[in-house]
């Protein structure tokens, strides 16, 4: 009796305190809009496959899976509208007995047994109303906006929209997310007792989580079993093992084919949807607002055997206490389709830097950059067989501590020798300093640009973004950076016969209806012509068959071509190559900074060396291992063969270095660091009968004109670069032989 007349009291309270506003509510029509907006389309996860059709990502800020109302079996609707709204076919969008109705069974409770608002009111809340302040008028909106929802929706219509829409916790928006997030089952799975528990979360998602809070979620499970047996969908004698018993949920769950974690490919995906595309939309806005709201189906590019092959094979870089590391990016060389990624041995989120993908992160390259060199000299006109003055030393301007001051670089592993052969395949550095100022290196810079070119890498690109590559003077020896998927786009390029495409992700996308919303297209860019290409794969076989590479891949099963790259004091090492189907970039360093491979105890007890790696250990191991597994069912093919050289062979030289002259009297000695098998024989001419009778010369020779370089403002890169005639004389300007004469031109 006293809960009774409290209750009489608390309802007087509530008719006096509401009357003043009674006038407000029903003239509260004048200020409405004639018509309600449509609703807005349902947020929609978005699903990502790999090109086996696997589920590798979910993109989503809200876990919304839209159903139809039919989805839904018939006992978890009655279940629903038992706990929420149980005259909610009979009312016109606003119940006041139901309202009166809850308001005393709430408080004849210890907690809110049954809402005071109907489901039509809570569509309206969601739907028109969010963000106005909750005062008198808002209740009055609410209940003008369900009675026109009612006219102009059916039930089943508002009903199946308070099914997509509706809040349970988790992230879970919508009847369907619920059943995946607290069962790991799809809506039609649902139980009629399961949608009861689900219906109970409604009116506190966060007070009544069953993960977080138990206890309470358990309460309010036995009130909504009570509310269950009242309206006869429940036996009385099973309520309490129910309510005590049944076991609610106590983790949240996935669906098995979208059991996801993040990698570092559908990372990088992500973010090229989002800053490095407009696939999406012109805005970053509208771009994750259709990747996490739009509920696409995207396909991808990954090839999950070659990504499986390729983290097998980093693997063989052995764990070690100094934390360096390895990146693979493989790509078809036919297309330019991204197959393999692997950023490092693993996302790791909880650790600094575990999260970095070493794939996409400039570092200085080594020589492997010799190969886009090389293939810029072929492009220029140079023959497989012309010739470059590759000993050390040699003397080019460099920087120290900011200033200006020049460097030596010593490296006697050339000679003056042809460009297919020991110059290229021992990776003389000296050979390519010079081979790079005589192409020009402006076009060597212009020249990378077009053979690596994508969204992470191109001329004009904001230095807030990327530092550019710059033509430096040691640009031969790899002090610019490049990334792996970088190094491996200009493989690609070289591989495919000069046909660049650009490294990308997606295949095709299909919008939440089934249309095709997006597929890929791209022709490719002729970033360097075929002659020249097959020139560059013809030196670059001997790399791997006779060179720096076959210290691990002279038996590598098919022909491929590639280059190693080892940069200064060891800090990274690489190896780039491929074959006409797959190019792939192996790096391997230290992903927190520039930290020598030297003298490694894990990679000495390994491979001996002293822990010392190179670009032909560790990287060409990773490529090795990976490209013979990646190839497993594909058809040996070759590529044709390099075209016939045009002309004789010639001295390619660089002007201000190198001196050109002619022979005057005397007996010609070869040139300075020439090899005895070159097909150039000594010149011999009468003696000068106005020399000295005493200890002549071997030989007086005269200047001649030496030409220029290229110069800047020349970016065509078949504009010719200076060569001369076998049979000319060429030497070091500022080292001319000591018995041999140079008088000046006249």
């Amino acid at each position: 009796m006293a809960i009774i007349a409290a209750g009489a009291l608390l309802l007087t309270a509530v008719v006096i305190g509401v009357a003043p506003r009674v006038w407000l509510v029903a003239n509260a029509h004048e200020e409405l809009p004639v018509e309600l907006p449509e609703f807005q389309p349902l947020s929609q996860r978005t699903v990502v496959y790999d090109n086996a059709n696997n589920v590798i990502a979910v993109f989503e800020r809200e876990n919304s899976q839209p159903i139809s109302l039919s989805q839904v079996p018939q006992p978890v609707i009655d279940a629903l509208l038992a706990v929420e709204d149980t005259a909610y076919y009979s009312h016109h969008g606003v119940n006041v007995r139901g309202f009166m109705r809850a308001l005393l069974s709430n408080f004849a409770s210890e907690g809110p047994t049954q809402g005071a608002s109907t489901i039509t009111q809570q569509v309206v809340k969601n739907e028109f109303l969010a963000g106005l302040p909750r005062d008198g008028r808002y209740k009055a909106l609410q209940a003008h906006y369900a009675t026109m929802l009612e006219k102009k929706k059916t039930k089943d219509e508002i009903l199946e929209r308070y099914l997509n829409t509706v809040f349970f916790g988790n992230n879970a928006y919508g009847l369907a997310a619920a059943a995946e997030v607290y069962f790991g089952k799809g809506v039609g799975e649902l139980t009629m007792i399961e949608g009861a528990f689900l219906a109970g979360l409604v009116r506190s998602p966060s007070g009544y989580d069953p993960i977080n809070n138990p206890e309470p979620s358990r309460r309010r499970f036995a009130q909504v079993v009570e509310r269950l047996v009242s309206v006869e969908l429940v036996a009385p004698e099973e309520a309490e093992t129910l309510a005590e018993e049944w076991p609610i949920p106590d983790r949240v769950r996935k669906l098995e084919s979208f059991s996801t974690k993040p990698t570092y490919y559908t990372i990088a995906l992500r973010d090229y949807l989002l800053t490095k595309s407009n696939i999406l939309g012109a805005t970053e806005q509208e771009r994750a607002n259709l990747l996490y709201r739009g509920g696409l189906q995207i396909h991808t590019t990954l090839d999950p055997v070659l990504q499986a092959n390729a983290e097998q094979a980093r693997a063989i870089l052995p764990l070690n206490g100094q934390g360096f590391d390895a990146s693979v990016v493989s790509l078809d060389t036919t297309t330019g389709a991204i197959r393999a990624m692997v950023g490092g041995r693993g996302l790791r989120p909880n650790e600094p830097g575990g999260e970095v993908n070493m794939a996409l992160v400039p570092r200085q390259t080594g020589s492997a950059l010799k190969a886009f060199i090389l293939a810029a000299a072929y492009e220029a006109g140079a023959e497989t067989k012309d010739i470059i003055n590759g000993p050390g030393p040699c003397t080019v301007p460099d920087f120290v501590d900011g200033k200006p001051a020049t460097k030596t670089v010593v490296n006697a592993t050339g000679n003056v020798g042809p460009l297919n052969g020991v110059n290229t395949w021992s990776s003389s550095d000296c050979g390519f300093i010079r081979l790079s100022y005589a192409v020009g290196l402006h076009r060597v810079v212009d020249s990378v640009y077009r053979f690596s070119h994508s969204t992470y890498f191109y001329q004009g690109q904001p230095v807030t973004e990327r530092e550019p590559f710059l033509p430096l003077p040691l640009t031969a020896t790899g002090n610019n950076a490049m990334a792996p998927i970088d190094m491996a786009a200009g493989m690609q390029t070289i591989l495919n016969l000069g046909l660049h495409h650009d490294p990308y992700y997606v295949q095709w996308i299909d919008s939440a209806d089934g249309t095709r919303f997006y597929t890929h297209e791209d022709p490719g860019v002729q970033a360097l012509d075929q002659g020249p290409a097959l020139n560059t794969i013809a030196t670059l076989k001997g790399v791997i068959k006779s060179g720096t590479g076959s210290r691990n891949l002279r038996n590598f099963s098919r022909p491929a071509a590639g280059k190693t790259g080892t940069q200064f004091e060891n800090t990274n090492a690489w190896f780039v190559g491929g074959t006409p189907q797959i190019s792939t970039a192996v790096w391997v360093g230290d992903p927190n900074g520039y930290t020598p491979m030297n003298g490694i105890p894990e990679f000495a007890a390994e491979m001996g060396r002293n822990g010392k790696v190179q670009g032909a250990d560790y990287p060409a191991r990773i490529w090795g291992a990976y490209m013979e597994a990646a190839h497993v069912n594909l058809p040996v093919v070759d590529w044709p063969a390099a075209p016939k050289a045009n002309r004789l062979p010639a001295r390619i030289y660089v002007p201000g270095e190198e001196c050109l002259a002619k022979l005057v009297s005397g007996t010609l000695p070869p040139a300075p660091g020439a090899v005895t098998t070159t097909t150039v024989p000594p010149v011999t001419l009468p003696p000068d009968p106005n020399a000295p009778p005493t200890t002549p010369p071997r030989a007086v020779v005269v200047q001649i004109t030496s030409g220029t370089a290229v110069p800047e403002n020349v970016l065509d890169p078949r504009a010719p670069m200076p060569s001369v005639d076998l049979r000319t004389y060429v030497y070091p300007c500022q080292r001319p032989p000591a018995n041999v004469v140079v008088q000046k031109k006249k």
